[in-house]
């Protein structure tokens, strides 16, 4: 017998707030001018004022950030590969600073399928897999689950996909 997945009750969002319930499917990609702070091994290794960020429905947002605003290398090219239904093929990368390694840290889509074309020479990061991403001074939250990797801020609501039980969502 086939059970059904409920999705639970959307969250309301409050002033300047954006739920996640309201972003498309297929995914959007937006070009975005917040400052974004990465640290690992107590260095900071990645500083980006521009960025994209992808918003996919119940999904918290992904930010891809420019290869070169990694500092030299922070980034070196890790193991596996995966596929995205709309995107394409991703690749993974391993991200060192200070004394830490960070593997498969982030992802990148070399050739990205049509309609995701500006992602090409972007990385996209687990806020897990760091010590730290801050969107304009504000510290992201890990998205529940080893596999999406999204990045919760005060100004989005969910419920968000990840955690067991919400694949069929």
């Amino acid at each position: 017998m086939r059970r059904s997945v409920r999705t639970p009750a959307r969250e309301t969002p409050g002033p300047g707030q954006e739920s996640v319930w309201d972003y498309p499917r297929p995914p959007r990609v937006e070009a975005r001018g917040e400052r974004i702070v990465v640290r690992l091994g107590g260095q900071v290794v990645a500083d980006a004022t521009r960025s994209f960020r992808v918003l996919e429905t119940s999904h918290p947002p992904v930010y891809y950030l420019p290869r070169d605003a990694f500092v030299e290398g922070a980034l070196t090219r890790g193991d596996g590969s995966s596929m995205c239904e709309f995107k394409g093929s991703a690749g993974y990368v391993d991200v060192r600073g200070g004394a830490e390694r960070s593997p498969r840290a982030g992802w990148f889509y070399p050739s990205p399928w049509a309609g995701y074309e500006q992602l090409v020479d972007h990385v996209a990061l687990y806020p897990g897999r760091v010590d730290s991403i801050e969107i304009d001074g504000e510290t992201v939250r890990a998205q529940e689950g080893d596999f999406y990797g999204g990045w919760i801020t005060d100004a989005i609501v969910g419920p968000f996909k990840g955690p067991p039980g919400t694949l069929g969502w």
